[in-house]
């Protein structure tokens, strides 16, 4: 920072050729009606030059770096160095620290208050590279959470240094932010929130405990707690939840919803007793999500296009299936909300409700109180409904109601766990439903799954084995495969993406429901007169253009 002068930025952009002494002019105009306003700022939102062009002259002027935070391995007890108030406040974020000082990113590297209020808060010398005002704001929200929670556990598990265990009644009934074990759970839901994980696993051993998080599918190690934290951690998830916090010899299941930042977040919990004390998993279903094509539900063109044309029925029962954890739930909750926008009567029966959903009457199910999924569609059906969601088909009771009630002038929207489209079919008749009533009340069926994207920052590509040419299309030369890196976790993925089989019913094909016909011959007339694509068909697509790898195309291949 010490060759850095106080110099225009308006004079810098000009003799690099970005700007004309014109557009100086109308931007100082413009700054002596709107005081407070960097020169700067106001070049850029005027249109004169981009960000990246005044980081380029800046860069160029100070003999700066400019760097790309998504593929930088930031080190997080750098990050903790400055205060996140102060990091908010000036845009910077601390990404590596040495002997001599911090390396701190900014947008502005002309900022002398804030780049001195930094050095007084931290003691430390400070050296700059730039980076994008944007992209350092989500850097400091992603790696702030993680401080949050890093600290909030070092915390907790310090508080309790020589403890056999915290009485229950630390403070875990009192909003108190400050408490220990208060501030560790937010701060691991906040955390779970930023790395955009699915589950929060929290599980007691011998001698410790463990968090863990699953992010893109997979469980990833967080942090270790003392094993004195764990009942305390336990009982707070519970009081949250409204369970029984005396009771830990039977499983008990419960819900919450929390906010974080502007976003509203539900929580499913999961508490079941283990050898060394209670496990509790926490799913996190947020309001909204990074989804790929979000305006087709996730799918590809041409298979959005049957689907929207299954939803125009006036009734009937449609199936979205797959294993858990495939997004069955995501995307009936997208297609509720759409549908929501028309003028008619939405109820759903779920276990738990996820997430909150307006214009949409959602009931849960309360086993202990009597209300199953079979007597609450009854009364649904009481209700004047005309789109019905039973959030999951578990048993033949609850078959038989919604193909009565898809045959009765309802579209019914469910989930069922199969390995493909057509073996729906055969799980309903397996259930004990009639084929003809089968063939009579269905509308289609989605087979959905969710494939883990190869990291663009690490991957490398390599030749298809020989081994490998016998499953793939002889297209397919070569392949991604995963390597790992600090941006995903040294996991090799980053995010998921969705694949679809539609089986859309046909008369044809409710004619073959009707005379019992194999799930081959199903799919055999499906993909050569419906051009249905195969879950295998959608992956090896996915792997042509090196969106995956060949490993997560086997885990779909080996149920298609």
């Amino acid at each position: 920072m010490a060759n850095i002068k106080n110099i225009p930025i308006g004079e810098l952009l000009k003799e690099s050729g970005y700007i004309s002494e014109e557009q100086i002019q109308q931007a100082l105009a413009y700054q002596k009606e709107n005081r407070g306003k960097r020169l700067g700022e106001i070049l850029i939102s005027l249109g004169f030059v981009t960000e990246r062009q005044t980081l380029e002259a800046l860069a160029q002027r100070f003999e700066l770096k400019i760097v790309d935070l998504s593929n930088y391995e930031v080190d997080v007890e750098a990050v903790a160095k400055i205060p996140k108030q102060l990091a908010e406040k000036y845009s910077m974020l601390a990404i590596e620290q040495s002997p001599e000082g911090l390396v701190v990113a900014t947008s502005d590297p002309l900022d002398f208050y804030g780049f001195e209020d930094v050095r007084q808060v931290t003691g430390m010398q400070l050296d700059t590279v730039l980076c994008e005002k944007e992209i350092i704001r989500g850097a400091i929200s992603y790696y702030y959470s993680e401080v949050s929670a890093k600290q909030a556990a070092q915390k907790a598990n310090t508080s309790t240094d020589g403890l056999e265990e915290i009485p229950l009644d630390l403070d875990i009934n009192e909003e108190d932010g400050d408490a220990p074990i208060v501030n560790l759970l937010n701060s691991l839901v906040a955390r779970a929130y930023s790395v955009n994980a699915s589950d929060i696993h929290i599980e007691p051993f011998e001698t410790k405990s463990n968090v863990r998080m699953r992010i893109d599918g997979t469980i990833v190690d967080y942090v270790t707690l003392q094993k004195s934290l764990h009942a305390s951690l336990i009982a707070r998830v519970k009081i949250l939840s409204d369970l029984d916090i005396a009771e830990r010899r039977i499983p008990q299941d419960g819900h919450f919803r929390t906010k974080i930042g502007e976003e509203f977040v539900n929580v499913r919990v999961s508490v079941i007793p283990t050898v060394f004390g209670e496990k509790a998993v926490m799913r996190l279903l947020a309001s909204g999500g990074n989804i790929d094509y979000p305006s087709t539900y996730g799918m590809l063109e041409d298979d959005f296009e049957k689907f929207t044309a299954m939803l125009k029925s006036p009734n009937g029962i449609l199936y979205i299936t797959g294993p858990t954890g495939s997004g069955k739930t995501t995307t009936l909750y997208m297609v509720l909300e759409e549908l929501s926008k028309r003028q008619v009567n939405i109820s759903t029966i779920e276990d738990p409700v996820e997430k909150n959903l307006p214009r949409i009457n959602q009931m849960q199910t309360n086993n202990m109180a009597g209300l199953t999924f079979d007597i609450g569609l009854r009364a649904l059906l009481r209700q004047d409904p005309d789109v019905i969601m039973v959030g999951e088909t578990r048993d033949a009771e609850t078959a038989a109601i919604s193909i009565r009630a898809a045959i009765t002038g309802h579209l019914v929207l469910s989930t069922l766990h199969t390995n493909n489209a057509a073996a729906t079919i055969v799980r309903l008749v397996d259930m004990g439903m009639e084929q003809y009533m089968i063939a009579s009340s269905l509308v289609g069926v989605v087979a959905q799954r969710l494939m883990r994207k190869v990291c663009k920052h690490c991957s490398s590509e390599r030749p298809v084995t020989i081994a490998e040419q016998a499953y793939l299309d002889p297209s397919i030369t070569t392949v991604k495969e995963a390597v790992g890196c600090s941006r995903c976790n040294n996991t090799g993925y980053s995010g998921r993406i969705a694949i679809h089989e539609i089986l859309m019913i046909d008369e044809a094909v409710k004619k073959m429901i009707t005379l019992g016909s194999s799930v081959e011959e199903i799919v055999e007339y499906a993909t050569s007169s419906q051009g249905m694509k195969t879950l295998s068909d959608r992956g090896q697509e996915l792997v042509a253009e090196g969106i995956t790898t060949i490993e997560e195309l086997m885990k779909v291949a080996y149920y298609s």
